[in-house]
């Protein structure tokens, strides 16, 4: 496994893959504390393109300024283990100076899409996500790139990015991966108190009874069954719940027909948490 920790350094590794062989080279973008979505991603990328590179860079551009950037968990020599184990070619460790040089100005504006969800609680945050995954993009120079549909909004944005700026690399949403008790695989999880960690349930208890609705309006009630109990706990405060579009990540109407996304976000004590879970209602049987 090469692990390169620059620009420089990676883009001389890059160069041995370019030939008449024509490699195809499948990213897996990551802030590393890895767990068994990195890995569900990793086996993806496996599947799908004869050499995986992955990155390894906790991005500051998407952390506002109260958020959890210094606290972001970094155990690199325990990530570079899980990419060895999983049978990672390449991994990219850059440095934040490295990345964002004195000088640097440009961003990318996510747009609409950028500005509902998380993006009106985190002012900044796609622009920050989008600058830094174009920015791996052109330095990684994948056909193919995995990405985890637990963040599916980040996930749109970056499928919109690359469909407007004509990017040619192929995005792939890969299924969400949950732990023993249903909570999303999250790097943030380590954070969460055992007194906590049954409230944080709250979140996939809701979605997963939303799931077996048929409508939108017994959906939502549904789920905010759960998330009401919820709310009546000190450490749980609900940020959203909304039942959207797939693609624009607006509110779908209660007579929508077809694929949702019901997403939920929620603070547990100090943890942030989001989660989500595709919804296909269908018409009622007397339409």
């Amino acid at each position: 496994m090469k692990i390169t920790r620059s620009v420089a350094e990676y883009t001389r590794f890059r160069s041995t893959l370019d030939g008449p062989s024509g490699s195809r080279l499948a990213f897996v973008p990551t802030m590393g504390a890895m767990h068994e979505g990195h890995r569900s991603l990793m086996t993806l990328a496996r599947s799908l393109g004869d050499v995986v590179a992955v990155s390894i860079f906790v991005n500051p551009l998407q952390f506002g300024p109260s958020e959890d950037y210094a606290r972001y968990p970094r155990p690199l020599d325990d990530d570079l283990e899980v990419c060895e184990a999983e049978g990672v070619d390449a991994v990219f460790v850059p440095s934040v100076s490295d990345l964002y040089p004195p000088g640097r100005q440009v961003t990318v504006d996510a747009g609409a899409l950028g500005s509902v969800l998380e993006g009106r609680s985190r002012p900044g945050h796609f622009s920050g996500v989008l600058t830094i995954v174009l920015k791996l993009f052109n330095i990684i120079r994948p056909q193919i790139a995995i990405l985890g549909q637990k963040d599916a909004q980040q996930l749109a944005c970056i499928q919109r990015m690359v469909t407007d700026l004509n990017i040619g690399i192929e995005v792939v949403g890969a299924p969400t991966v949950r732990e023993h008790d249903g909570l999303a695989t999250s790097s943030r999880n380590i954070f969460l108190t055992a007194t906590e960690r049954p409230v944080a349930l709250s979140i996939s208890a809701a979605l997963e009874k939303a799931a077996t609705q048929s409508s939108v309006p017994a959906a939502r009630a549904a789920a905010y069954e759960v998330l009401d109990r919820a709310e009546a706990e000190p450490c749980f405060e609900l940020d959203y719940a909304s039942i959207v579009n797939p693609t624009t990540f607006t509110d779908v109407p209660d007579d929508h027909v077809g694929p949702a996304i019901f997403v939920v976000a929620a603070r547990v004590g100090d943890t942030r948490l989001i989660d989500n879970t595709i919804i296909n209602f269908t018409p009622p049987p007397w339409s």
